[in-house]
């Protein structure tokens, strides 16, 4: 099977994409090449889907095992980069790509000082080493493009209080409400991989979309790519429910100035204009501490970092101690100063 492994020119050694310079560099002898300038393998080669499933590292001759959703890996016994080219092309290639900008040293720094500003975490969470590894992978997501014909029906109400003479009078006047709305949202991300926590993914936006490149498979190398589990089609239920939160709101924005409104009828019809199948940059650390494994995740680009740390029992004990101390000093500062005493 065609396994694709860029080697340096120069020297021979290995080359790997360079999130700081954006370029595909040897660690060897400091070659950099512009991938924007570079022709892609996969673009020059057909791949066919009935050939053996087996793949060997090109420069050890090694079998590389792989899960059949991964796209690029590295060889396990000479650590060679390499990018399987079959599943990459076709309805496999990815339209776009967002390089990674942050090198595995820096997001090793950046979840240490994050690890620390946990008020809640435990002590030992905070100041100990025991990331256990860390993993730059480039996630499948589908970027949606959805077009939103809305109709709103609802009854509404104002109400208005005034006094006159020695009478107060409560007017309340009625409302037939209709709004008839257009709304497009463009490039919902969906991640599609089904190895990855959805919640983990969503809370690692935004991206800087951008940033977003051509796909190149250069980019891949030195990193894990995974190829999509759900095509674009399959996932479109969960863009809809996506958006469901942000149209409610509009709409209800529409329907403001009155004291109530009672939605009668609401339609929502979302058409999915085009689906855009891109790779997004995520370093997955995994964190071992008391015994158990935590896993987080940071995005490749703005460095934002999600997951759920333990929480120190005794830190959170003193957290309401001190809330509820603090309550009590106001309520006896209150009783002293309308007493006019000491306590």
């Amino acid at each position: 099977m065609p396994v694709i492994e860029y080697k340096c020119p120069n020297c021979g050694s290995g080359m790997v994409f360079d999130s700081e310079t954006g370029t595909l560099s040897c660690p060897s002898c400091g070659r950099k090449d512009d991938i924007e300038n570079m022709s892609d393998p996969i673009e020059t080669n057909v791949f066919t889907e009935d050939e053996a499933k087996e793949y060997h590292c090109t420069s050890c001759g090694a079998v590389i095992m792989t899960d059949a959703e991964t796209a690029a890996t590295s060889c396990s016994f000479c650590g060679s980069a390499v990018v399987l080219g079959d599943r990459l092309t076709g309805k496999l290639a990815p339209a776009k790509v967002i390089p990674f900008s942050i090198s595995k040293e820096e997001a090793m720094q950046a979840f240490k000082k994050w690890c620390k500003n946990g008020l809640l975490t435990p002590s030992g969470f905070m100041t100990a080493d025991r990331i256990k590894g860390i993993t730059g992978i480039y996630v499948p997501f589908w970027l949606y493009d959805l077009h939103n014909k809305v109709e709103v029906f609802a009854h509404g109400t104002r109400v208005r209080t005034y006094t006159r003479g020695e009478y107060q009078y409560t007017e309340t006047k009625h409302y037939d409400i209709y709004r008839k709305i257009r709304l497009n949202y463009v490039k919902v991300p969906i991640d599609a991989s089904e190895k990855m926590n959805d919640e983990l993914m969503d809370k690692l936006e935004p991206f800087p979309y951008e940033q977003l490149k051509n796909f190149k498979t250069p980019y891949l190398a030195g990193y894990i790519a995974e190829k999509y589990s759900y095509d674009g089609q399959q996932l479109f239920p969960r863009s809809k429910e996506k958006i469901k939160g942000y149209i409610d709101a509009y709409i209800s924005s529409a329907v403001s100035g009155y004291t109530t409104v009672s939605y009668t009828n609401k339609q929502i019809d979302t058409t999915m204009k085009k689906a855009d199948y891109v790779l997004l940059p995520v370093w997955m650390v995994h964190y071992d501490y008391n015994k158990a494994e935590h896993t987080f995740a940071m995005n490749g680009q703005t460095g934002k970092v999600v997951g759920k740390p333990p929480i120190s029992r005794a830190k959170v004990a003193g957290w309401f101690a001190g809330i509820s101390g603090v309550s009590f000093l106001s309520l006896k500062l209150i009783s002293w100063m309308m007493g006019g005493g000491f306590w």
